[in-house]
């Protein structure tokens, strides 16, 4: 395959600065509210902050991609004397946690810069970011040209994975059905 420029978005995050705040969530579940700010549930978020009060930790991680089955990690690490299982720095969406899921339908939700029209000039976990422990980046660099799947995919993928194709199919021959009858 050819390789291409492509426009790295990045968003760094210094955990030290964090204070638990989840002023990003917020600013996360508003943005992506339908329609955009007329709700805020953190649930709905594409950044998590994960929390362990009792040992101060504060740690901002961001949705990633949906996987279908479980990793095997189940590290420890320990970092500055505070102690992170794998599953804290992990940005996938999968079967053993229901964080990046969208609450009501269990859809996997994935950041996506908030990205937008007009474009934003940054994400706006990172504008509302109180300490500034969010740092947007661009960079280009040049890749491997590839097709990835839509979030239609993805979704459609997850709802397989989780109800059977039988019952998916038979869901949506049901639905055409009745967008037939209403037209």
């Amino acid at each position: 395959m050819a390789k291409v420029k492509k426009k790295i978005k990045t968003i760094k995050v210094d955990a030290d600065k964090c204070n638990g705040c989840r002023s990003c969530e917020i600013a996360c579940s508003s943005f992506h509210a339908i329609p955009k700010y007329s709700s805020n549930n953190p649930a709905r978020s594409r950044i998590q902050v994960v929390t362990n009060r009792s040992k101060d930790i504060w740690l901002p991680v961001f949705a990633g991609e949906y996987t279908p089955a479980e990793c095997m990690g189940r590290d420890i690490y320990i970092i500055d004397g505070k102690e992170y299982s794998e599953c804290d720095f992990c940005r996938a969406v999968c079967p053993s946690r229901d964080i990046f899921k969208e609450p009501d339908s269990g859809l996997p939700l994935k950041c996506d810069m908030c990205e937008s029209d007009p474009p934003l000039e940054k994400p706006k976990c990172v504008e509302w970011c109180l300490n500034d422990v969010l740092k947007y980046e661009e960079t280009e660099e040049e890749v491997e040209e590839s097709e990835t799947p839509s979030d239609m995919e993805i979704g459609l993928e997850s709802i397989i994975n989780k109800y059977g194709i039988d019952k998916v199919t038979d869901a949506v021959a049901r639905l055409s059905q009745k967008s037939e009858t209403k037209a």
